[in-house]
């Protein structure tokens, strides 16, 4: 599932040029910064290495029933906060339709083709799953895709960030 090519280009700059206090990389694997020296302008950043991927999203759609809402998020945060972390998971989002809040999509995104069968295995998937299964309003349906853009694992990846 997961399709890699590594691209480097190496930039070098005059020592009198302050070097970068903070950046980051972008989607497209170009490294981004604060404090570039003014000769430079957003479009002449550093490319850096990255990697092509293509990843599993599984998009699996939720009707609750009406007054289950709240609960259905609390379960459905604490089980997405644990799944980021697992190492085959790249993302795990949940989302609330505006128009009917009965109405979620869990947006997961699954770095190879094993790690949709390890998560189901875990404890915090069971815990959800019994913890939500008399607040379906119908049964969860799913659709599978392949990942496009973020074309690279640094797109995809949460970082540091705590997830709340």
């Amino acid at each position: 599932m997961i399709r890699h090519s590594t691209t480097l280009l190496l930039t070098a700059l005059a020592a009198n040029v302050p070097r970068y206090s903070a950046g980051f990389i972008g989607n497209s694997g170009s490294f981004l910064s604060r404090s570039m020296p003014s000769f430079m302008n957003s479009r002449q950043v550093c490319k850096m290495s990255s990697s092509s991927v293509e990843y599993l999203a599984v998009h699996v759609f939720v009707s609750v029933k009406e007054g289950t809402e709240d609960a259905f998020k609390e379960a459905s945060f604490a089980n997405a906060r644990a799944s980021a972390k697992e190492e085959g998971i790249a993302r795990f989002d949940v989302i609330q339709q505006i128009d009917d809040p009965t109405k979620f999509v869990l947006v997961e995104v699954y770095k190879n083709d094993e790690a949709p069968a390890l998560h189901k295995e875990t404890a915090h998937y069971s815990t959800w799953r019994e913890t939500v299964a008399d607040m379906m309003a119908e049964p969860r349906s799913a659709i599978k895709y392949k990942s496009l853009f973020p074309a690279t694992e640094a797109g995809w990846d949460y970082g540091e960030a705590t997830l709340e």
